[in-house]
């Protein structure tokens, strides 16, 4: 889901002890502080992280307001060279997080961290020596831990609202799943839909979970074979922009719907999947679990309950896109969008929120 547009600050600090830039994005801070994950990879070059933290920021904008939640959204990118990835892996990785700490903490409670691709709960507890704004720390470490499981709880809720409104209520073991990505919340999703007897099949060039998946009996293909495989549902859930105008054609699928951001490579291909049958569950709606709980739990302090309750509401939220995109005939991003509330109007976004809890 695009919605890129000038953000509300844009901030590219030059670490001061590895000197590597760190870009923070803060796509919208109205509502309330901006959320969104610290990401650290190889880019080709930084004004390539750039575009993704700027991609990725709106990504979290849409994200908090199709939940109801009083924040904007942000993301803190690492850009870093093929060359220099192993280093800051290794020896460097502390003073890394430490400049990603540092640059945090100078916006001033504007923007809170959490982990994203190629960070973790541990990387938290260093990032939060050097500023209190940071979220998914280790339990033991005084935060909620990993979002993987919150995450995949949202997009397993999400793929039984598929189930019931697409499938007529068939249970997953008759059903047959292309799973692009074996990342945490990838594996989670997979292990479960396996536990219930789902047919699987899945891409992912790692020869450790290749070996997990044929331990689920899943049938292996490769990333670009798995676009074209004949599946009932397909579960995007490695990095984005994988639904193009190219791809759409050759899709073999009924549905999609997972927790990888930015599936979209721009906002029309949502129409394509629409003229082509294929029923599209918005990923900022079906990846917000993890921001959800981690929000609940080390901010507003809920109990367990509220917190699964809030996860269970995700998919109550697609039911009602998916009802009114058949009611309408629209597109479900045109749905969505028509759903989000204003970026620069907090208040009913704020209400929702707390209605809810």
């Amino acid at each position: 889901m695009s919605l890129v547009s000038p953000p509300a600050a844009l901030r590219i600090e030059q670490g001061a002890r590895t000197r590597q830039p760190v870009i923070i994005s803060l796509d919208s801070t109205e509502p309330g502080p901006a959320l969104g994950g610290c990401r650290i990879k190889p880019y080709p070059s930084w004004r390539d992280g750039l575009d993704d933290a700027l991609r990725l920021s709106a990504a979290m904008t849409a994200k908090t307001a199709l939940a109801g939640m009083p924040y904007g959204g942000g993301k803190t990118v690492v850009a870093l060279s093929p060359a220099t990835a192993a280093r800051y892996a290794g020896d460097r990785r502390a003073d890394l997080l430490a400049d990603i700490g540092e640059a945090v903490e100078s916006l001033g409670g504007r923007y809170i961290t959490g982990p994203d691709v190629g960070t973790s709960p541990p990387d938290m507890t260093v990032i939060g020596q050097h500023t209190s704004h940071v979220l998914c720390r280790p339990p033991d470490a005084g935060g909620s831990g990993d979002s993987s499981v919150p995450t995949a709880t949202g997009v397993l809720a999400c793929i039984n609202v598929l189930r019931e409104r697409l499938f007529g209520g068939r249970p997953a073991r008759e059903l047959t799943f292309a799973i692009q990505g074996l990342g945490h919340v990838g594996q989670l999703v997979a292990d479960d839909l396996a536990r219930q007897g789902a047919s699987l099949v899945v891409a992912d060039t790692d020869p450790v979970r290749q070996r997990l998946a044929r331990h689920w009996g899943a049938r292996l293909v490769s990333p670009e074979q798995l676009l074209t495989s004949e599946a009932d549902i397909l579960i995007p859930a490695a990095l984005g922009g994988i639904l193009t105008r190219q791809t759409v054609p050759a899709l073999r699928c009924r549905a999609i719907v997972g927790p990888a951001n930015n599936q979209l490579a721009d906002d029309s291909v949502d129409g394509l999947l629409h003229a082509h049958g294929i029923t599209w569950a918005p990923d900022p709606v079906v990846s917000a679990g993890g921001v959800i709980a981690a929000v609940a739990r080390e901010i507003d302090h809920l109990a367990e309950p509220e917190v699964q309750g809030l996860l269970a509401a995700i998919g109550d939220r697609l039911g009602a896109i998916l009802d009114e995109s058949a009611r309408s005939a629209l597109p479900p991003l045109t749905v969505a969008r028509q759903r989000m509330p204003i970026r620069q109007a907090e208040g009913s976004a704020a209400a929702d929120w707390h209605s809810r809890r």
